[in-house]
């Protein structure tokens, strides 16, 4: 079994707690040729493409301008600050914890492609619609597209053929997504709020249990669809008449997504 987790915008400036193993991407090259064109940018045009304040724009051309300091580098699973991560509690985890993380999470990232989480990488912020001439004028989506459909695939494919989804759809776009699907049996658990017997997406609270899903996965090194069910979290739970309600929103594929219900 296989996981993939959205990175987030928000990232911790250093990581306090140190992991058994670490290693380099496997994308390493092109995120520093990406991070050197993007240093040159200003901070005015950062703002405009990664549709942030001029603070923050000026806070990740620095970060760009440093990004072959290995002293600011950190494991990818400690590095997010997002409201996944937040839930996910990384730097809580066990060694052997992550020993199991390490082949079996994969973190979706713009700049990186697809990191293991002892990556270690340089804080960073990027849009996925963001083109750069070293994509040849392509947006990251395009760009990525290719090269990690084929990679998320092999990796899946070499494991046991189950992909667990706990990414945002966004994230998807960085993947021949029907071929995925396709040739995997992608498993794609939902966390909703049901008000009226309809149910409905708070993006808090599905960020929220897709982090703490995950460490779920890890403290108990699940490696069957069927062992999901039993994951609970803050009144979200698992029914089997859950389908019923799933039912009801068309673009669920009832054979292969899951819905975790919170009753409001």
């Amino acid at each position: 079994m296989q996981i993939i987790l959205a990175s987030a915008k928000i990232m911790n400036a250093s990581a306090d707690v140190a992991l058994p193993t670490v290693s380099e991407p496997a994308f390493k090259k092109e995120a520093e040729l990406f991070a050197l064109e993007l240093g040159q940018l200003s901070a005015e045009e950062l703002k405009e493409q990664l549709r942030c304040s001029l603070q923050l724009a000026m806070e990740n051309k620095l970060r760009y301008q440093d990004f072959f300091n290995e002293e600011a580098k950190m494991p990818a699973i400690l590095a997010y600050y997002g409201q996944a991560y937040k839930c996910l509690k990384a730097q809580t985890l066990k060694n052997d914890d992550f020993s199991f993380s390490i082949n079996h999470l994969w973190i979706l990232s713009f700049l990186y492609g697809m990191l293991r989480p002892s990556d270690n990488i340089h804080p960073y912020r990027l849009e996925g619609k963001m083109s750069l001439e070293a994509t040849d004028g392509k947006n990251m989506f395009a760009y990525w597209k290719p090269i990690l459909t084929d990679m998320l695939i092999d990796s899946v494919k070499n494991d046991d053929g189950i992909l667990v989804h706990l990414a945002t759809e966004e994230y998807q776009h960085l993947f021949d997504w029907k071929r995925v699907k396709k040739e995997l049996n992608v498993i794609q658990p939902h966390f909703m709020v049901n008000k009226g017997g309809m149910p409905k997406n708070v993006t808090v609270y599905a960020k929220s249990c897709r982090g703490a899903m995950t460490r779920f996965i890890l403290q108990n090194r699940i490696t069957k669809p069927e062992e999901l069910l039993t994951f609970e979290y803050e009144g979200f739970q698992y029914r089997e008449e859950n389908r019923v309600l799933m039912g009801k929103k068309a673009k669920f594929d009832v054979g292969s997504d899951l819905l975790w219900i919170l009753d409001a």
